[in-house]
């Protein structure tokens, strides 16, 4: 505790035993209780506490009372004096003034002594790292802590350089402004063969997996795998488990953006590594204890699938689902099958758009085969057509237009005249993805052995004339490729003079 000036102690003070200054208040002032506000930066502090506490820092260091060193320093030592207290003082004696701390136990504390003040001790407030690096949080510190004890003529290997460097970079994104944030990731992309991967994934993955991670930082280091894994390519094949392990949590998130990132690193990541490799690093996975690896594990595997293709998934995934020794393997099997049939009616419409485009690129690689395997999707399939509009409807179309060719003759007939009615109503659409997705399922189901070229010429071809054989249709750069191909179906089904006269 700093001592007090000659002529700043009461004589009261100077009389009175040292437990009846207690009592009074006249000392004690740094044993009082804490309040709430001491006890809530001593647990882990919020960004709005971290910013508040480093203002107060910088508030208190700016306002603190000068020493007595201090102002013998500033004046000089002749000509002043230090004058006693007038005969007349009294100290200020007022109710406010009365107990300004708790009272300590008569006699004060035993074996305890006040402690000298240091004013070199930093109070939680994070050190400043050199060469402009941007300020550390102070659960930073396990991960950048290296960076401020660094000096300039320390000697480092090529390896500690190298996580030095990764450090600094990693931190810029992390926590720099958007200029520093923009410069650390190109460096990171550009010399990510440089850098190494494994000294790269060791750092990035042990932050993505801290705590503490808001969601914009976690955005960044997604971002900063993406970039790196193409720059990378099959070298990351060591890393392929560790970054499943950090990525797969993300397909379940609640956030949409975090599925959608999660869904493109699982997918650039297949692609870089091949399906082998995916493989061996997801299969101890498949049959874990846990039920909530296997099920991240089969969305994950949904995506690989995606990505690759399902015929190249096709005999591992019946293997999984045939297997006898292992009934979670069994079950995410089923799971991996069962997804898109899920993701039909999920409640988010991207997710459902998305999944409907999906199960279309699917129709369309089995084609012509496959279509018991699409038999448990026509139903949501069917109450998707009839219960969406727009862009959602435009994807439920897609995929029912890639399914009705893999079906029987007497089936595609049926499902046919059911969805033309639904074309037949989008032939007014202004938009133009409607347009061209109607004459394309239109040119589908022409074109479907089954369907009847008395049908196509008396319920078709009048609405199809009206609607899109005019002037600003014809002459639509866009869509006028489509519209030929669609008539030229229409022309082998009903004949050309049907469509010529």
């Amino acid at each position: 505790m700093k001592p007090l000036a000659p002529w700043a102690v009461p004589p009261l003070c100077k009389a009175l035993p040292c437990h009846l200054c207690s009592l009074l208040g006249l000392g004690g002032i740094e044993l009082a209780t804490p309040t709430p506000g001491h006890i809530a930066l001593q647990a882990p502090m919020t960004p709005e506490q971290y910013n508040m506490l480093q203002w107060e820092k910088d508030i208190e260091d700016r306002n603190r009372p000068m020493s007595d060193e201090e102002l013998e320093s500033m004046f000089p030592m002749d000509g002043y004096k230090i004058l006693d207290l007038p005969a007349s003082y009294v100290p200020i004696r007022t109710p406010a003034c009365k107990l300004l701390a708790m009272p300590t136990l008569l006699g004060g504390t035993p074996l305890y002594t006040i402690p000298e003040e240091d004013r070199n001790q930093q109070y939680d407030v994070p050190k400043e790292a050199a060469g402009g690096l941007p300020m550390m949080k102070p659960e930073d510190y396990q991960y950048f802590g290296a960076l401020l004890t660094e000096t300039e003529g320390e000697e480092m290997t090529a390896e500690e350089s190298k996580e030095c460097k990764i450090m600094k970079l990693l931190l810029k994104v992390k926590n720099g402004t958007p200029p520093q944030r923009k410069t650390a990731l190109r460096q990171l992309t550009d010399k990510a063969r440089e850098l190494g991967v494994r000294p790269l994934f060791n750092q990035i993955l042990s932050l993505l997996m801290s705590p503490t991670l808001e969601d914009q930082e976690r955005h960044l280091l997604v971002k900063v795998i993406d970039r790196v894994l193409y720059k990378l390519d099959e070298l990351v094949r060591p890393f392929v488990h560790k970054i499943l392990v950090v990525i797969e949590p993300l397909l379940i998130d609640e956030d949409y953006s975090a599925c959608v990132e999660a869904h493109e690193i699982i997918s650039n990541l297949s692609k870089a590594v091949r399906l082998a490799t995916m493989i061996a690093a997801m299969r101890p996975d498949i049959d874990n204890v846990d039920e909530y690896v296997r099920n991240t594990t089969g969305r994950a595997f949904s995506v690989v699938a995606s990505a690759l293709g399902i015929p190249a998934l096709l005999l591992f995934l019946k293997a999984v689902c045939q297997s006898k020794k292992s009934w979670q393997a069994m079950h995410t099997g089923i799971k991996i099958v069962q997804q898109i049939a899920i993701l039909m009616g999920d409640e988010n419409q991207k997710v459902r758009t998305v999944t409907a485009l999906l199960l279309a690129a699917l129709a369309e690689a089995a084609a012509p085969y496959g279509i018991a395997s699409f038999d448990s999707m026509l139903k949501p399939l069917w109450k998707g057509n009839r219960s969406h509009r727009g862009k959602v409807l435009a994807a439920f179309l897609k995929a029912i237009g890639f399914i009705i060719p893999l079906m029987d003759a007497m089936y595609a007939s049926y499902y046919t005249k059911e969805v033309m009615v639904i074309l037949i109503r989008e032939f007014q659409s202004p938009d133009e993805q409607m347009k061209k997705v109607v004459l394309n399922v239109v040119k589908q189901c022409v074109g479907t052995e089954g369907v009847e070229a008395s049908y196509v010429r008396q319920e078709i071809l009048p609405e199809f004339f009206r609607n899109f054989w005019v002037r600003r249709m014809a002459l639509d750069c866009r869509n006028y490729q489509q519209l030929v191909d669609t008539t030229v179906e229409v022309a082998n089904k009903v004949g050309v003079a049907d469509v010529v006269g």
